[in-house]
């Protein structure tokens, strides 16, 4: 019986919980519990005087025992499996977040906008959440992309810097697309100047205190984070 109740509450665990960590501490605990409990239950001793016997007793403070480390096992395993996961199939391909309050990146995704009539390339200011999931499955986080802008081209296709910005080029119809033949030059080299103009671009070209697309709102057709960028907009005025 006791087996029986510890194999129910284990699927029903593993149920709700999804995938199990067997490297986990709170696993090793729960299973030397189990079978620790069940080595008493399977035995057989002499009762005592209350007609009980000492293995019987024993299991049943091992199973109360148990049950504490069940509770605080499922508990813990909920905890773990409700952390937010991203699934890369949710999101948009062709987005390109970036620095939204730099006047120099501002300019370039107004130039991308008129060149790309077919529409292929989409938006995302860094400062809005709707970035984060994207950042998250390229593995980079907000200071990367502040060095190097993010376009996540596909599904396991995130590129960063001159190399995105190549990419980019790629998908605009002729004559831009031709530029990323540029790619001939190697990644170290290209990647040096860009780096340098990113350094500089504040002194350089401005930044604004929020992102400048909420000045030029015609554009955030192609945004991705449009409804949280006109929310910020209209909480501000």
């Amino acid at each position: 019986m006791m087996k029986l109740l510890m194999l129910k509450r284990g699927l029903r665990l593993l149920t709700t919980t999804g995938n199990v960590n067997s490297s986990s501490p709170l696993t090793h605990r729960r299973c030397f519990s189990s079978l620790w409990t069940s080595s008493f239950t399977t035995s057989s001793s002499p009762l005592n005087a209350a007609g009980v016997s000492s293995d019987s007793a024993s299991a049943a403070a091992a199973a109360a025992d148990f049950d504490e480390d069940d509770f605080f096992l499922g508990d813990e395993l909920a905890r773990l499996s409700s952390k937010p996961k991203t699934d890369q199939s949710l999101l948009q391909p062709g987005v390109v977040v970036y620095d939204g309050v730099c006047h120099l990146s501002h300019n370039c995704v107004k130039w991308v906008i008129k060149a790309d009539r077919d529409r292929k390339i989409k938006f995302c200011c860094l400062q809005s959440k709707a970035a984060e999931p994207y950042m998250s499955v390229s593995g980079v986080d907000r200071d990367d992309v502040l060095r190097r802008f993010l376009f996540v081209e596909g599904p396991g296709l995130y590129h960063q810097g001159s190399t995105a910005a190549l990419r980019v080029l790629a998908h605009l119809p002729l004559p831009y697309s031709a530029l990323s033949t540029l790619m001939i030059i190697p990644t170290p080299l290209r990647n040096a100047v860009y780096d340098h103009v990113a350094k500089k671009r504040y002194n350089w070209f401005g930044k604004g205190d929020d992102c400048l697309v909420l000045w030029d709102q015609y554009l955030l057709y192609r945004f991705i984070d449009r409804e949280e960028l006109l929310e910020r907009s209209r909480s501000v005025l």
